[in-house]
């Protein structure tokens, strides 16, 4: 079992329980999902790019990306309908977990000047979106191997009903956010 998932069931999900008065274990969030998606626009001019994000975003996430394509035609970008423009993955199960514990513990402490994430990223329903500028912070990715430089969004999907009991389960689960400040 992964590391993370024994401690979401023996510490987490007491705590949390605890805190929002659930009545049993089935109605505490937990993490269902976590989508990575990478779009490359730059791909239509140089198709290669697609294929070097592809070997990437596997050797993160291990497991095959699955490419995304233009759903309409947009002349001012040169995009036609169809046309690859990006690519992405779905973790589940073990696979999100040790993904999760990555991107926590290792990836997002190689942020240069990293002072945590921001807490104003969630979408209302306990969803968490989290946009990184360069792939080059998981140590997978080498360097000199990497044609071009770019970014992806990783959304993490609970199964929570509110933004503050989603906010709790990341904190409790490691994930480093910045200090919560309300408005200017």
């Amino acid at each position: 079992m992964a590391r993370l998932k024994d401690r979401y069931q023996q510490e987490i999900l007491p705590r949390m329980r605890e805190k929002f008065r659930y009545e049993n274990n089935l109605q505490v969030p937990r993490l269902e999902k976590i989508v990575i998606n990478v779009g490359l626009g730059e791909a239509v001019a140089e198709p290669k790019f697609l294929d070097s994000a592809l070997e990437e975003l596997a050797a993160i996430t291990g497991q095959r990306p699955a490419v995304t394509r233009a759903k309409k035609s947009v002349a001012a970008f040169k995009i036609k309908a169809g046309m690859s423009i990006g690519c992405k993955v779905t973790l589940r199960g073990r696979r999100m977990y040790e993904f999760f514990d990555r991107l926590v513990n290792v990836a997002l402490p190689r942020v240069r000047d990293f002072r945590g994430i921001s807490p104003h990223s969630f979408d209302g329903d306990g969803n968490f979106t989290l946009g990184i500028k360069e792939q080059l912070i998981f140590p997978e990715i080498s360097y000199e191997k990497v044609p071009m430089v770019h970014g992806m969004d990783i959304t993490l999907v609970t199964t929570a009903k509110s933004n503050e009991e989603a906010r709790q389960l990341l904190h409790l689960l490691g994930m480093p956010f910045r200090e919560f400040q309300e408005g200017p």
